[in-house]
């Protein structure tokens, strides 16, 4: 049986997993802008898209959804209330990354990497609710009736187990809904490829 250190360093990899912010690095190593400077200010794949197209995306995608799964893993499948709290600590992480100075996405990704590895029924849910909020263009409304969901649903198919993990991924996605993002302080750090997005046509920054 794990140690209180042990099962502590299990949680604390999980966050530091999931605070990586791969989303903001491919789109600084692919077009120099950093995601905290567009739009609403939150790092996601939407974000990454708009600025750099599919390819960093699906890579970024990828690693995001995988870093979700590292705490569940690291935990064994005989320590589900341990794996509950690491999948939720890397959506935390996901969401108030150090790394950014507590800016941070909204969890989806991680999210779908621990339920993966969790409770793997509970990705239709998260995805239902994506699907359906961009549908009738109330993405926020969707997320948070599927974040409603979540528990429920897994306590159905997963019992108690499924309950606890519902309560730890949906924690911190609803939080993060709520609280948004701060934007970067001080003067705006601006790339020469943003500038170039942002020229009128009389070719002057906005």
């Amino acid at each position: 049986m794990l140690g209180a250190m042990n099962r502590t360093a299990v949680v604390l990899a999980s966050y530091g997993a999931g605070s990586i912010p791969f989303s903001n690095l491919a789109s600084r190593r692919t077009r120099g802008i950093d995601l905290r400077e567009v739009g609403s200010g939150t790092v996601s794949g939407t974000a990454l898209y708009r600025v750099a197209g599919f390819t960093p995306l699906a890579v970024a995608g990828v690693l995001d959804v995988s870093k979700g799964a590292v705490g569940p893993l690291l935990s064994g499948r005989h320590r589900p209330l341990l794996a509950a709290v690491a999948g939720g600590a890397a959506v935390a992480g996901h969401n108030w990354s150090p790394w950014l100075r507590g800016a941070g996405g909204r969890g989806f990704a991680p999210a779908l990497g621990s339920l993966l590895a969790n409770a793997p029924m509970g990705v239709p849910v998260l995805a239902a609710g994506l699907i359906g909020g961009r549908l009738v263009r109330e993405t926020g409304l969707g997320s948070f009736v599927a974040l409603a969901a979540l528990a429920p649903v897994l306590a159905r198919t997963n019992g108690r187990r499924g309950a606890v993990i519902g309560v730890c991924i949906a924690v911190p996605m609803a939080a993060k809904r709520l609280a948004g993002n701060r934007r970067l302080t001080g003067p705006p750090r601006r790339s020469a490829y943003l500038r170039r997005l942002l020229l009128d046509n009389d070719g002057e920054a906005e």
